[in-house]
């Protein structure tokens, strides 16, 4: 494994989860509820933003990899994982919603290593749906993470549950997708 700074990236986005979940449960006398809630979703934000720019990096210095194509969804996928459990312990969203967003994440991983063992991966290569289910996810967590009025007008609470129902919808939907385009693509499906 060659390190290059989109590798490097990837890595701190996943050292930044145990930060991130740390923040939300320091005690009161070093963080406020508050500002914990704005450190969380700095990190959470920030952590997206690296998501975006160390794919763009990869490709514009041509330093992608195998290990890095592997590695980035993992990130990804826990940085989500971790949010959505910490949210449904403080309460903010439904463990339903959790269960379907990371089940999904879970089924998709294997459909997709699947696929790839019988030559087969293009068919479940990421579309459209899956990054506007991928969109809404990253709208919403930080608005469930913030908890707050933001600029005094928007309760972030109830946007971030209408965005997160929104992406567990998305998040089935895309799911049977997948799974409809691998099936029909499978070699047992051909004969």
């Amino acid at each position: 494994m060659k390190l290059n700074i989109p590798i490097i990236l990837t890595w701190l986005r996943i050292a930044a989860i145990p930060l991130f979940v740390a923040v939300l449960y320091v005690d009161e006398a070093w963080l406020t509820t508050h500002q914990a809630n704005i450190v969380a979703t700095a990190i959470f934000i920030a952590a997206a933003i690296t998501d975006w720019f160390d794919g763009y990096l990869a490709r514009r210095f041509n330093q992608t990899s195998a290990f890095g194509a592997f590695l980035d969804p993992v990130a990804d996928k826990l940085m989500v994982a971790a949010a959505l459990i910490v949210l449904v312990e403080l309460g903010r969203t439904d463990a339903i919603v959790a269960l379907i967003i990371i089940g999904r994440e879970i089924t998709i991983s294997a459909l997709r290593e699947w696929m790839a063992q019988i030559g087969q991966a293009k068919s479940v290569a990421v579309s459209m749906l899956g990054k506007i289910k991928t969109v809404s996810q990253l709208v919403a967590i930080p608005f469930l993470l913030y908890d707050g009025m933001l600029f005094g007008v928007i309760n972030c609470r109830i946007a971030g549950r209408i965005f997160i129902w929104v992406a567990a919808i998305l998040t089935v939907w895309s799911m049977f997708y997948y799974l409809k385009a691998a099936f029909s693509d499978s070699p047992a499906e051909k004969r």
